[in-house]
């Protein structure tokens, strides 16, 4: 868990706003009170991103299995961070049946470029940040010109020597993306801002304009499509690493109940992870890491024909013995149980006497949150209990400001719910 000291009043205030109304971690702040993860996220660290994808340009997946309320987004949180610390670009990516069905994966592109995210700091995180691939490639157009500027370079030198670092972009497993990047850089450098627009139109998935005044004229030859869409993803991964980065983190969370899916679309899913994961036992997509989270393996149930393949790739299980097992189940990191719930009902309490300059009464706490905590882990198999938890916690430590010596008992928390 982060030190308390570092955090700020109005930090703690809105950590206790966001979880205790929705039940969702803080995009920053949900590190004041993790509890639970550590061996997890030490593996994963040690393993994974601090060596093999960094170091030794490997790729990897992962299913994270936790149900609904149960921390999946946490978790997936903290991977960023941790993924951040080593230099990577992430994207987390909320899976929707809407707008983001994982069996569309032209779409899975499209928001896996909306949203990537180069390491940000607490204090950029919290003031506000942009995100997805026109941010990146700014950046990316800065630092480049920055360097040549560093070493002397000026004027028409410079401008010469940008011109050819562009012309000198290795091809991308895309031949429409590297001449996307490529157009893309130099309309940067030449403040050619409507062929800029045009260009990232084409990048970000939202539309293809035929003939010689659209996209063809700067060598993009492909609409963007389910056949083409995994090269795309190839090629972001590849461009993300020549950009100087460690590589692309990629955090797929399934946030909402997926309905009944379609024989055909189940299997185009179906397919779709299996070519992820083989993906990874390939060479292409060096550099990369993919955390797929779902709320339970329902999905798997009933499945034909490629359904038998991804099976077999899923069969493995990741522990702190077993780290290149793929599934992550979060109900089986050691320590998730009813004392984790306590001890992250201590945390938040911490947190919000920060927030409200509030002293309780630490016998009448302790009680409170036992309490809390133990009608939560009954709920464990029927709804998220982490969820669950910390939204009642919440309200708990709100009834104790207001009566910092009258303990919350499990029938003040149930009458709560019923009205």
């Amino acid at each position: 868990m982060k030190d308390l000291t570092t955090l700020s009043k109005d930090v703690a205030r809105e950590i206790i706003e966001r979880v205790g109304s929705s039940g969702q971690p803080p995009e920053y702040g949900f590190q004041f009170f993790t509890v639970g993860l550590d061996s997890c996220l030490h593996v994963m660290e040690e393993e994974y991103l601090s060596s093999y994808i960094r170091e030794f340009n490997g790729k990897a997946f992962k299913m994270v299995v936790g149900s609904y309320g149960g921390g999946k987004t946490h978790f997936l949180y903290c991977i960023r961070e941790l993924a951040w610390k080593y230099n990577f670009v992430v994207s987390y990516v909320e899976l929707s049946e809407k707008t983001t069905p994982f069996y569309q994966l032209e779409n899975v592109y499209r928001a896996i470029v909306s949203n990537m995210m180069c390491p940000l700091s607490p204090e950029e995180l919290l003031s506000g940040y942009e995100k997805g691939i026109d941010n990146l490639l700014k950046i990316w157009f800065q630092r480049v010109k920055t360097n040549y500027e560093q070493s002397g370079l000026s004027g028409d030198n410079l401008n010469t020597e940008l011109i050819k670092y562009a012309d000198s972009i290795k091809d991308f497993d895309s031949i429409s993306f590297t001449n996307a990047v490529k157009q893309a850089f130099r309309a940067i450098l030449e403040r050619r801002d409507a062929d800029l627009t045009t260009i990232m139109q084409w990048l970000r998935f939202e539309g293809f304009i035929s003939g010689k005044n659209g996209h063809p004229r700067f060598g993009i030859l492909q609409r963007i499509d389910k056949s083409n869409a995994f090269s795309l993803i190839r090629s972001t991964v590849q461009w993300v690493k020549q950009m100087g980065y460690s590589g692309l983190i990629i955090l797929f969370d399934e946030t909402e109940q997926t309905p009944s899916l379609s024989g055909k679309q189940k299997n185009t899913l179906f397919s779709n992870l299996v070519e992820m994961i083989n993906e990874c036992g390939r060479g292409q997509i060096d550099n990369s890491m993919f955390f797929y989270a779902v709320p339970n393996e329902d999905f798997l149930e009933k499945g034909t024909g490629i359904y038998e393949a991804l099976k077999q790739r899923l069969d493995t299980v990741f522990d702190i013995y077993n780290p290149t097992g793929v599934k992550v189940r979060l109900e089986n990191i050691p320590g998730d149980s009813e004392a984790n719930l306590i001890e992250i009902g201590y945390n938040l309490a911490k947190i919000f006497q920060k927030a409200y300059t509030v002293d309780f009464d630490n016998a009448v706490l302790q009680e409170s949150i036992k309490n809390v905590a133990s009608l939560a882990y009954e709920h464990r198999w029927t709804t998220g209990s982490k969820r669950y938890f910390v939204q009642k916690v919440i309200n708990a430590l709100y009834f104790l400001r207001g009566d910092q010596y009258t303990i919350v008992t499990r029938e003040r928390i149930e009458n709560s719910e019923k009205s």
